[in-house]
Order: structure tokens, then sequence, then C-alpha cells
């Protein structure tokens, strides 16, 4: 099969998916071939790194980023619970997207304490497993933060206020 570039959010340098990197041989589906990737040194070298992990799943704010998978498909009990407790009947988690607003998100303020933390590298993980995208997607139509909730594009704002407050902090990709 040959490589399929993904969409690429902000600007973002080129992923590949299925396929091979630049000047590397393709990669199988095990982690055999997958443990023969390098990492880049920015990330093998750096001791502190910052992850952040924000979408729709922020706005009930239980159980992580992998809370839709744990409310409607493995349907655990405390989740199901909380939104019993929390929530009318029939919501769903689509019902969640226009809640997402990030009223407080300023892309240089979280440059400025990334920087103060001495972070060598921040990674924003930009789309989750339930496909709600951080930038202005075209394969997730109508599920991504500029066309529902904050009406923004995170990931370009993220990564403008990053490089207008660069001192040793790396963008992650």
């Amino acid at each position: 099969m040959a490589p399929v570039a993904s969409e690429q959010p902000s600007g973002e340098m080129p992923i590949q998916i299925s396929g091979r990197l630049a000047s590397q041989e393709p990669y199988a589906p095990n982690w055999a071939s997958l443990d023969r990737r390098p990492l880049p040194s920015w990330y093998d070298e750096g001791k502190i790194g910052i992850f952040l992990h924000w979408g729709v799943f922020s706005v009930p704010a239980y159980d992580g980023a992998s809370f839709w998978q744990y409310w409607k498909g493995r349907k655990d009990k405390d989740i199901v619970n909380f939104m019993t407790k929390n929530y009318r009947p029939g919501f769903t988690y689509q019902n969640f997207g226009p809640m997402f607003r990030a009223e407080f998100f300023d892309p240089k303020e979280w440059a400025s304490i990334f920087n103060a933390s001495g972070a060598q590298y921040v990674v924003l993980t930009s789309k989750h497993h339930e496909g709600f995208t951080n930038w202005p997607s075209k394969v997730s139509w109508n599920w991504n933060s500029v066309d529902i909730g904050p009406k923004r594009d995170l990931v370009g704002e993220r990564k403008a206020g990053m490089l207008s407050d660069r001192k040793e902090a790396r963008l992650g990709r």
C-alpha cells in the first residue's frame, strides 16, 4: 500500500500513515518494526517535556481523555453513573462540543509558563480517538475547534504563541 499523507494541522510537518518517512524503510504493523523508528534528538535528549491532552473530553473533566471510550464503549459503571447524575437523558458526547469553549486559552501566556518551567519541548495532542481536532479540519467537518466550540484554530494559535515567546522549548510534532 502506498503511503498516505494525513491532513496537516496549521502547517505542521508532514505525517506519513502506513508508509514510510522520507529516508526510512517502511514500517510493518508490529512492535518489532515500530521499535526500529528513531527518536528525535530533541525528545530523546530533553530532560523535561510537557504533553497537553486537551479537547472535548475536558468539558466533563472526568476520567481523562478516554472518557468517551469508557462511557460508550466499555460502559464503565462509574462514568455511566456520573453521566446519569449530571446530564439529561439522551445527552450525547457530541453535546459536549459546543461546551468546549477554550475561553481562558491565551497562547502567549501558556508559552511564557512553558518556557519558565524549563521544558525543552511541548507536545499538544491535537486530535484524539473520538475524531475532534483542535484545528480547522477538512476531514473532521463540523467536529473541530473552528466549526464548533471555541471557533478557533487552537493548534495554530498555540504554535504562534510558542514561537513568539520561544526561548528553549521546542514544539513537538
